[in-house]
């Protein structure tokens, strides 16, 4: 049989065609580092999980306990606890919380936990019912509680650990794209730029042309790119291929497609399918099938549920807690502007808000008091980009307003727009009239819902970032809104704030 010439990430490999023998599941590869990462999690699960019920135990029945232990209908209360644990772990993993498709996947992850942890809840309480048990309240109210937060927190860690994994390219699964040239740059693009994805793309294959010496460059780093003169099971059968991801079906066709499952059959490859839709996230995207064929349903953006009753009032009760708990370093902040320099304590500014009506925000002074007057002649030297006016070293900046601007005192006050009714805590950052002036058409979605105290900016590098990518984190946030998405928003803006990126 006669060899074939394979060129794969500049190098010449001579490999024998497709009666080789396909990779199995023992081998080298993703298997091994995502089964390792899963056992794991699983024993972090069986820890946590036995903490909570013991910590239940003892703080209802106590630590020094008979040899005959508390009973419920014969049945011990140590038996229970563990019939507790192995109950919560496999609703864990019937919910497949431990699957390496959605560890470290986020808010999708703790999702899954939050719905297995009801799920066991209403089993305990149909068991109890039916078996007319009357189960103590205090130590259920103490295990539910303390095991969903230890599981939540051990899951943040492991993601935190993870994505510290990946940006040292370990814990990576290696992907070929296949697809046209243009979309498989996209994505190459996307993976490229967010290693916390965990996907590292090793080459590009186009199914259909000759692209003999073509290469997909991002960032500095190049990607070969395979044609037709290379075969893909050749590829696939050098074992250091985990992912495929496919950006343009049409370059396969069904038939296509449908070979190409087959392939896959048995190497222990995942088959990623892109729709060619992006920025929009997991909620808006429903899959069902029609006809043997699966179709993407496109949730309508939840606009107006972002104002809705719950919402608001989340909003104002948060900003209420908020501004009470911080009142005391509110005081001593605007002291400290008085006493420095001259001027008002509190800064107005005329921002732009939701369906574009105007409104004054209010916050601590930073700036000497003609700051206004002085931009003018900063423009020239500004560090942003597009319409968005930033400046690092920002002469106009107090030394008392730049160690507020450093732990985000100075936006504190933004609460009490909040508590009015013109801010929410996540949202969009607030714009000026000038920049909105200056907006694409495509911008002004960011004001279909109210401006935001946080949002994906404020956690994603603050003045750091780019106007490009200070506008696509505020249009996934408009595009994307959810409850829970707020609630992770404000968890890692307490993160943001006292890590200080991005802040001056």
């Amino acid at each position: 049989m006669t060899e074939q010439v394979t060129i794969w990430r500049g190098e010449r490999v001579r490999r024998t065609p497709v009666l080789e023998s396909r990779v199995s599941a023992s081998e080298p590869g993703r298997v091994r580092w995502q089964t390792e990462l899963a056992r794991r999690v699983l024993v972090s699960d069986v820890v946590v999980l036995s903490t909570a019920i013991a910590l239940s135990h003892v703080l209802r029945f106590g630590a020094d306990e008979p040899a005959g232990s508390p009973q419920i209908s014969g049945v011990a209360y140590t038996s229970l606890g563990l019939g507790l644990l192995v109950g919560w772990l496999a609703l864990t993993a019937v919910y497949r919380t431990r699957d390496h498709k959605v560890l470290g996947s986020g808010h999708g992850e703790y999702q899954r936990i939050v719905k297995a942890t009801f799920a066991l809840f209403g089993v305990m309480s149909i068991i109890s019912l039916a078996l007319q048990w009357n189960l103590s309240r205090g130590y259920l109210a103490i295990a539910f509680p303390t095991g969903l937060a230890l599981l939540l927190l051990s899951r943040w860690l492991w993601r935190r650990w993870l994505c510290r994994q990946r940006a040292a390219d370990a814990m990576v699964s290696r992907v070929l794209v296949i697809g046209g040239a243009g979309s498989a740059r996209t994505m190459t693009t996307r993976f490229k730029r967010n290693p916390g994805l965990g996907m590292r793309v090793v080459g590009v294959w186009v199914p259909d042309r000759e692209v003999v010496g073509e290469s997909v460059v991002v960032d500095d780093e190049t990607y070969p790119v395979l044609g037709t003169e290379t075969r893909l099971e050749a590829l696939l059968e050098r074992g250091d291929i985990d992912t495929v991801v496919v950006t343009d079906t049409e370059h396969l066709g069904h038939e296509g497609m449908r070979q190409l499952a087959w392939d896959l059959d048995g190497r222990e490859i995942d088959l990623l399918v892109a729709p060619n839709v992006v920025d929009v996230a997991g909620p808006r995207i429903h899959v069902q099938a029609h006809g043997n064929m699966p179709l993407i349903y496109l949730s309508e953006p939840t606009y107006s549920a972002s104002a809705n009753l719950p919402k608001a009032l989340f909003d104002r009760f948060f900003a209420a807690v908020v501004l009470l708990a911080s009142s005391p370093v509110l005081l001593a902040s605007a002291l400290a502007i008085k006493l420095t320099s001259r001027g008002p304590v509190t800064y107005r500014s005329e921002r732009i808000g939701r369906h574009g009506v105007p409104f004054q925000m209010i916050k601590l002074r930073t700036m000497v008091r003609d700051a206004d007057q002085r931009r003018e002649e900063l423009e020239q030297v500004h560090d942003g980009s597009g319409p968005l006016f930033k400046l690092q070293r920002d002469p106009r900046v107090t030394p008392v307003g730049r160690f507020l601007r450093r732990f985000s005192i100075d936006e504190i006050p933004q609460l009490v727009n909040v508590l009015k009714g013109d801010m929410s805590i996540v949202g969009p950052r607030p714009p000026l009239r000038v920049e909105v002036e200056e907006w694409d058409d495509h911008v002004h979605r960011r004001l279909l819902v109210k401006q935001g105290v946080t949002g994906l900016w404020q956690v994603s590098g603050r003045s750091d970032l780019s106007w490009e990518d200070s506008v696509r984190l505020d249009l996934d946030y408009v595009e994307n809104w959810s409850m829970m998405r707020d609630l992770l928003i404000i968890a890692r803006t307490a993160k943001a704030v006292v890590a200080g990126a991005g802040a001056y």
